[in-house]
């Protein structure tokens, strides 16, 4: 199911490149005969699991393609931002973009499950989600306002980092004020344990740490390390609240107007993009976790202390589930057991 899954987004998005050859705006072909070029934005470092799927995705589709394609890649915010890229995309003016999730909650509300307070175990299961019957369903939900969803990518369970204190219950992150990328979901969870919320991009994210805009952040190891939040937050705290995944898009015009052979090979590049996205950031977190506690303090909860984050973060659920629905939830919680997806 997820080769066809992938199948179907790429020949989409491949269409979207041919299509887009003409425009001043869109994918451009260089004299005749020329490559497609397309450009790929993120907000990410190069180096990044993200940065580095985005560059192997780029390399297998200008190489299997026979140089009839050429991504060019953006990162660190270089060509668009965390506020405009999503309006970049639906304008053509790039061919793919890889934002968090929870940036497309504005186009359903729905996307809201990836923010939910514990109901994933691990980015494994948020994989297999969207691997899902359901979850494909909900990327394909886009298509109406022209973004067509490929995959999705890891980078991670969010962990509770702030400069004020070490946090162990929801009763020590009281009165602290926490960045969050999104509101809604993340913002009424902070508040249940008492917390406050600032909506800043990514990109801000380390200045207003380090002036002090904000005591801490949710942030995932591979951000943690990778954005050196380290050097001006002090304590850790290894909550495993929720996770954070990329949907990677693409222009539907651009899509539809690729040859079949294109999308196929997109497909394909995006496939093995993905397996390298899920590799990089399963090993980071490995590696991330040793480096942080040689440098600020990290606290590992006990399973008694992790369960009043969960008990506190309850009454969330029932405020979200009518409006992200139940199937979503079963679905997630469904997909918390190893296992084929549907």
């Amino acid at each position: 199911m997820r080769g066809r899954f992938l199948h179907a987004l790429v020949l989409s998005a491949v269409g979207m490149l041919t299509a887009a050859c003409g425009g001043g705006n869109g994918a451009s072909a260089g004299a005749a005969g020329g490559p497609i070029v397309v450009k790929f934005t993120h907000v990410a470092a190069d180096f990044t699991p993200k940065g580095q799927a985005a560059r192997k995705f780029a390399e297998l589709l200008q190489a299997r393609s026979g140089g009839r394609i050429e991504v060019r890649v953006y990162p660190s915010g270089q060509l668009f931002g965390d506020k405009d890229e999503v309006e970049a995309l639906q304008a053509n003016n790039v061919q793919f973009i890889a934002p968090s999730i929870g940036k497309l909650i504005s186009f359903d509300p729905r996307f809201q499950i990836g923010d939910m307070p514990f109901l994933f175990a691990d980015n494994a299961a948020e994989n297999r989600f969207w691997r899902s019957a359901t979850g494909r369903e909900l990327l394909r939900s886009l298509e109406p306002k022209g973004i067509l969803g490929l995959s999705t990518w890891p980078n991670g369970m969010r962990q509770l980092m702030n400069s004020r204190r070490p946090v162990r219950t929801p009763a020590d992150a009281r009165g602290l004020k926490i960045r969050i990328p999104s509101g809604g979901v993340l913002v009424d969870t902070l508040q249940a344990f008492g917390a406050g919320a600032s909506v800043i991009p990514f990109t801000d994210t380390y200045t207003a740490l380090q002036q002090g805009v904000v005591d801490g952040t949710m942030a995932t190891f591979d951000n943690i390390e990778n954005e050196k939040y380290a050097e001006v937050l002090r304590y850790l705290s290894v909550t495993n609240m929720n996770s954070l995944s990329y949907g990677v898009l693409t222009n539907t015009t651009f899509w539809d107007g690729l040859a079949p052979d294109l999308r196929q090979v997109v497909t394909d590049a995006m496939t093995e993009a993905t397996a390298l996205a899920e590799k990089l950031s399963r090993e980071l977190d490995e590696r991330s976790m040793a480096a942080l506690k040689a440098r600020i303090a990290v606290t590992e909860l006990t399973p008694a202390e992790r369960q009043q984050f969960v008990d506190a973060s309850r009454p969330v659920w029932a405020t979200y589930e009518p409006i992200v629905g139940d199937d979503l939830f079963a679905a997630a919680q469904a997909a918390n057991q190893p296992g084929p997806v549907d």
